[in-house]
């Protein structure tokens, strides 16, 4: 889908303090992956994900203040999120981060996640950010096919820092 036919959407940030009918939207996008949750292990039932587990993973990110997560809005609707990290752990790694974009599953194939990622882009462009990493898991090869499709490269096959799953690290230059 062309860049000027994608939907329409606005990003903003979430609030430190996450007010109760947006974490209940939260958790419903949350929810609605349950395959990707089933992949990666990050919630102990993928079909039982619950608000005050988004909470707690949500404030575990926003920990870290070089974390930004981005809420996706279209036609006032939150359709997706992305979490996303200015400087990676590693002083040898100098490109900023996607840790995470997620689009709700009622709503996908639709261009939400093309956008997404394109806004998330655009963002570190702006901020003079010569590229952008991200890592995807071994065994999702959706995810995979999805990145590589806006441009991403395989740079480096390594275990995430976090639970040591095997992934694959891809980078675009901006």
């Amino acid at each position: 889908m062309p860049r000027d036919r994608l939907p329409s959407v606005i990003l903003d940030r979430l609030p430190r303090s996450i007010p109760p009918p947006l974490l209940t939207e939260l958790t419903a996008v949350y929810a609605s992956n349950r395959d990707f949750h089933a992949l990666s292990g990050d919630f102990p039932d993928p079909d039982d994900i619950r608000p005050e587990q988004v909470a707690a993973a949500l404030a575990g990110e926003l920990s870290n203040p070089d974390v930004e997560v981005l809420l996706a809005r279209c036609e006032g609707r939150l359709v997706g999120t992305a979490i996303t990290l200015a400087h990676h752990p590693d002083p040898a790694d100098p490109d900023p981060w996607i840790g995470l974009l997620m689009v709700d599953a009622t709503v996908q194939r639709q261009g939400h996640g093309r956008r997404l990622a394109s806004l998330v882009e655009d963002r570190f462009r702006t901020a003079g950010r010569p590229a952008v990493r991200l890592a995807v898991l071994d065994n999702n090869p959706k995810g995979l096919a999805f990145w590589t499709t806006l441009g991403y490269g395989i740079i480096d096959h390594r275990r995430d820092r976090q639970l040591g799953r095997p992934c694959a690290v891809l980078r675009k230059e901006l």
